[in-house]
C-alpha cells in the first residue's frame, strides 16, 4: 500500500473522530431533551390508565381495607341517558374501568367462596354488568346512526327467525364462512334441522299449554286485584285503574256484584 493512500486513511479517521466529538459537545435541542426524558420514563407510566396503577397482580383484588368489611358502600349502575351525553373516548375509558372492576369482583367472589367467607355486596357484580350492557346499547345506537347516515343500512349482522330441533322459534344471526352455502356441508347439517314426531308434538302441546296457563293466571290475578281495590274503595279513579291494568275490563267489573261489599245492598232489592 502506498504512503499516499495511508495518509488519506489517517486523515479520514481523524476527521471522523473530530466530527463525532463536536456533535456530542453541542448542547441538545429541546426536542432532543424531550426524547431523552421519554426514553427514561418507565413503560408502565406511558400507558393510558383510567384508574390507579398498581403494576402487580393485586389489581385483581379489592382494596385491603374492604377485605374484612361486611358491607361496601357503592353507587348505582350507569344509565343509558347518562352514557348518551359522553364522547366516544370517555365511553372507551369507562368500558375498561368497568372491565377491570368486573374482573376484580369475580376474583374476590371466587376467593371468598374458597375461604367460605361472605362476599360483601354481591349486587355490585350485577350493577357492573348492567352498566356494561347499557354502554354497549349506546355504542350500538351510535354505530347504527353512523351506518344509516353513510350507507343507508344499520351495519349489523342480518338475522332471521328459524325453528330449532324442538320446534321453538329462535333468532339466527348470519355470519361469514369460508365456503359458499351449497358446499358447506357442516352448515347445511346444522341449519336444516327437521323437527317432528310424536315426542316433539307432545312437547309443543304441553309447552303451549304451560304458556297459556301462565298468561291466564296473570290475567286473573290482575282482575282480582282490581276487584279488591274497587271493593275497598268504591270511589277510586277508574282512569288510573285502566292505565295500571290495561288487560282488565274495568267498566265490566264495575257492574259485577263481586266488587260490592256485604254492607252495600244490591240495587233494586
Amino acid at each position: 500500500m502506498s504512503s499516499t493512500l495511508i495518509k488519506c486513511f489517517n486523515l479520514a479517521k481523524n476527521v471522523g473522530n473530530a466530527t463525532v466529538r463536536s456533535f456530542l459537545a453541542v448542547p441538545k435541542q429541546p426536542w432532543q431533551a424531550c426524547s431523552a426524558v421519554a426514553l427514561q420514563t418507565p413503560h408502565a407510566q406511558m400507558q393510558m390508565h383510567t384508574s390507579a396503577v398498581r403494576r402487580d397482580l393485586m389489581e385483581f383484588f379489592d382494596d385491603k381495607k374492604n377485605w374484612s368489611e361486611n358491607e361496601v358502600k357503592v353507587g348505582r349502575a350507569w344509565r343509558t341517558e347518562e352514557l348518551r351525553i359522553k364522547s366516544n373516548k370517555e365511553l372507551h375509558q369507562l368500558w375498561f374501568v368497568l372491565l377491570k372492576e368486573r374482573n376484580m369482583l369475580l376474583t374476590m367472589e371466587n376467593e371468598c367462596n374458597d375461604k367460605m367467607e361472605v362476599f360483601p355486596n354481591p349486587e355490585r357484580i350485577d350493577k357492573v354488568k348492567i352498566s356494561m350492557e347499557n354502554l354497549e346499547t349506546v355504542v350500538r345506537e351510535r354505530n347504527k346512526a353512523y351506518h344509516l347516515l353513510e350507507t343507508g343500512e344499520t351495519g349489523e349482522r342480518p338475522q332471521k327467525a328459524v325453528k330449532n330441533s324442538f320446534g321453538l322459534q329462535v333468532t339466527y344471526k348470519s355470519c361469514e364462512h369460508a365456503l359458499p352455502p351449497f358446499m358447506n356441508l357442516k352448515w347445511i347439517k346444522s341449519r336444516n334441522i327437521g323437527f317432528g314426531g310424536r315426542a316433539v308434538n307432545r312437547f309443543l302441546l304441553k309447552y303451549r299449554e304451560q304458556l297459556y296457563n301462565a298468561k291466564r293466571k296473570a290475567k286473573n290475578r290482575s282482575r282480582n286485584e282490581v276487584m279488591m281495590i274497587l271493593r275497598r274503595n268504591p270511589n277510586f279513579d277508574l282512569n288510573v285503574l285502566r292505565r295500571q291494568f290495561p288487560d282488565v275490563d274495568v267498566d265490566k267489573l264495575c257492574n259485577d256484584d263481586k266488587i260490592r261489599g256485604h254492607y252495600v245492598p244490591k240495587v233494586g232489592s
